[in-house]
């Protein structure tokens, strides 16, 4: 993984130590909070409904085992022993006091981290595939790509004030793992016929209030002049994007409004004049540049070995546990590039227990052990809020899984109906209208039953506390959005959401519920599928095909009466 040299360790600690100042005018008075604010939120510190909330960047989605044991540390001394890990390849912590955070910052600085730009109007935390450099079906490793605009956006100052926060996200794989449609800017990977990298741009993609998939604006770029290109797109953004007006400022908007097309000419327009200064060598990135950053993403030492088939893994396991064994490598391990190896996916979605994407420090202390063990020290965070240890002996999983099973990470659950994805909601946030956490619990709890989710297969659940869908309720198979009515908590239903390469967002499916009617709902929906599926079919598939005209009969013949009601 990339690791700091000189220019990123002085500017971390810097940041460090004007924070500190900062904070320290705060507490005495001379610095007011309208002023503390966009100071603040440039170090990922927001002030939530209970406390101040620190928000830590994990770029594309890479950690170091020592790094876990500094995120599981600064969760005992400074928060209340855990991490919320986000959407964003983020760790969140809920609890932190204002005194506190620039020794927390210093404490991530040790080991090369921060939380430059994990929030404020400006580019944030670049995310990409958790199985970058090891995907079976990777054209390209993104990560070097990832690293060098990481360091081209990180405190540039043209991009510091944005009409609103800006989001990229980058593949490099024939699968699409990093919900790259809706972001305001997808940028896919590819080798052209000659073997030269280039990158597909995709722009104006996003969900929040007004849901949209980015369009495909440029083909074919060389990835030298991403930096040109990419800045002749925030200009655009940047001179047009409306500042009037709150819920109308992100960039889909802007490319709405022109469309595609349109603001596909104003970009092209914009960097034909940046990129013929890019040729006299102003702004692209170099080969050398290239090699300064990819030296640090090379295959770790894996030995040779022949790939071992799924009954030669069972068959190590004692006859007792050769079952659960089997659903976890069917649902938690993926495939590898190199023989007789592959990747693991560590569940962070006990069923009822805690929160989705939540780790305790001892949890944290655990896994980083294991990565030590399993996986060359690295690991990785899911955009569906897991971890990943991406290099592990197929000879070791069994060794693994029953390592996992005691920190309760082995669940077999991924991509099933109980891999909730859900923001912290009404719990936490201070702009959540109602709680997401006990919605997920619940589900969790009446879909309790393995033979039953492996029976349904694939599908995703999706939960946002508001309307700026940070649970990426939109793209879920099955959404629910938290809504305020009159003070009272209530939850929309959306159906047909999916990720991936055949992206889509889900729909309305009418008015919404009370809290305590959503389990019911979600029993209702589930079986009108299972009655109507033919067989193997998933669910997405069974909705696209009979509309959504018995999923909503079936969600309001028992349900929807509104009776009053809540959960604890």
């Amino acid at each position: 993984m990339y690791k700091y040299d000189h220019i990123d360790q002085t500017l971390v600690d810097q940041r460090v130590t004007q924070f500190r100042d900062q904070v320290e005018r705060r507490l005495n008075g001379t610095l007011a909070e309208e002023e503390f604010r966009p100071l603040r939120l440039q170090n990922g510190l927001y002030h939530q409904r209970h406390a101040y909330m620190l928000r830590v960047a994990i770029p594309y989605g890479l950690l170091s085992a020592k790094q876990l044991r500094t995120l599981a540390f600064i969760a005992d001394k400074y928060d209340r022993g855990y991490g919320h890990f986000t959407t964003r390849q983020n760790i969140q912590y809920n609890w932190v006091e204002l005194e506190q955070t620039p020794d927390i910052l210093a404490e991530l600085a040790k080991v090369e981290m921060h939380a430059i730009q994990t929030s404020g109007n400006c580019i944030r935390n670049i995310t990409s595939d958790a199985f970058a450099g090891v995907a079976a079906d990777e054209y390209i490793d993104p990560r070097p790509v990832c690293e060098l605009l990481r360091q081209w956006s990180t405190l540039h100052p043209e991009f510091a004030h944005l009409p609103r926060k800006f989001k990229f996200a980058i593949n490099g794989a024939k699968e699409d793992r990093t919900v790259l449609l809706c972001h305001d800017v997808g940028i896919e990977l590819k080798k052209n016929a000659a073997g030269e990298l280039t990158a597909d741009i995709y722009a104006g993609g996003g969900m929040g209030r007004t849901p949209i998939l980015g369009s495909l604006i440029k083909q074919g770029l060389p990835w030298q002049v991403l930096p040109s290109y990419l800045t002749a797109l925030l200009r655009v953004y940047n001179r047009f994007g409306r500042r009037d007006n709150l819920y109308k400022a992100r960039i889909k908007i802007l490319v709405k409004a022109l469309g595609p097309e349109e603001f596909a000419r104003q970009v092209e327009g914009e960097w034909l004049h940046l990129h013929n200064e890019a040729k006299q060598g102003k702004d692209n990135f170099t080969q050398a540049e290239w090699e300064r950053v990819a030296q640090h993403f090379t295959k770790p030492a894996y030995q040779q070995f022949s790939a071992l088939s799924n009954e030669t893994i069972l068959a190590a396991a004692p006859e007792t546990e050769r079952a659960a064994f089997a659903r976890w490598l069917e649902r938690n391990v993926k495939p590898h590039q190199v023989p007789g190896y592959a990747s693991v996916i560590l569940s962070l979605k006990p069923h009822g227990t805690v929160a989705p994407g939540d780790a305790t420090s001892a949890q944290m202390n655990a896994i980083a052990d294991l990565a030590d063990q399993y996986s060359f020290g690295e690991l990785r965070v899911t955009h569906e809020q897991n971890l990943v240890l991406a290099d592990v002996e197929q000879s070791k999983l069994l060794g693994l899984w029953q390592a996992a099973k005691q920190q309760h990470v082995a669940l077999p659950n991924i991509g099933l109906l109980t891999d909730i994805i859900a923001c912290p909601g009404g719990d936490f946030c201070s702009l959540a209208n109602a709680k997401s956490l006990p919605i997920a619990k619940a589900i969790q709890e009446r879909f309790d039953d393995l033979d039953y989710l492996f029976d349904l297969g694939d599908i995703s659940l999706n939960i946002s506390g508001c309307i700026n869908s940070c649970g990426h309720h939109h793209v879920g198979n099955i959404g629910v959005l938290g809504v305020d009515k009159d003070g009272e908590e209530w939850y929309q239903i959306t159906l047909g959401g999916e990720q991936g390469n055949h992206a889509s967002v889900g729909k309305v499916i009418g008015p919404s519920f009370y809290a305590n009617e959503i389990p019911d709902v979600m029993t209702s929906l589930i079986n009108t599928y299972v009655e109507h599926r033919t067989s193997d079919e998933p669910f997405i598939e069974t909705y696209r095909r009979l509309g959504v005209a018995p999923f909503k009969e079936a969600a309001y013949q028992n349900n929807g009466k509104h009776s009053k009601g809540a959960l604890a």
